[in-house]
């Protein structure tokens, strides 16, 4: 099976919603397509494809940090490989890839969130060598749902 990954140009981001959907079913259309957009024209985030042939399989945002506490970092989001394909190692080269994109380009680390109840991510994140550092805390202030 045969991966690739590269990074989207922002006229190519609505190519990602029907996977974005499969990560966050609990936002509007309309809403999760403004802020996606929003969050492509933010200087700091780039947005990976993850295809087979031209097949887009897997999608990867990608926010460009400098934080006091680790450094030059970059910080994976919504990451996302189509269902029947997962558990087949292009997770694993996914992180490969964001890894030697992130020492290449001399950032110190790479820190991502994942949800408290996604214990199958967690395994993984650990197989590659993630450490928990602290909780990500979160306060909405509008009727928004939040998957918690």
């Amino acid at each position: 099976m045969q991966v690739h990954f590269r990074f989207l140009e922002r006229e190519e981001i609505p190519s990602i919603f029907p996977l974005l959907r499969k990560v966050n079913d609990y936002t509007s259309t309309e809403i999760l397509k403004e802020r996606i957009m929003g969050m492509a024209d933010h200087a700091d985030y780039r947005c990976i494809g993850v295809f087979m042939e031209e097949n887009l399989i897997g999608i990867c945002g990608l926010w460009h940090m400098t934080r006091h506490y680790s450094g030059k970092s970059i910080e994976p989001d919504h990451i996302y490989i189509e269902s029947d394909l997962q558990g087949q190692g292009i997770g694993k080269k996914l992180f490969d890839f964001l890894e030697a994109y992130a020492i290449e380009n001399d950032y110190q680390c790479l820190e991502l969130n994942t949800y408290t109840g996604n214990t199958k991510s967690h395994k993984f994140y650990y197989n590659l060598g993630f450490k928990i550092l602290g909780f990500h805390f979160v306060k909405k202030f509008n009727s928004g749902r939040l998957r918690l």
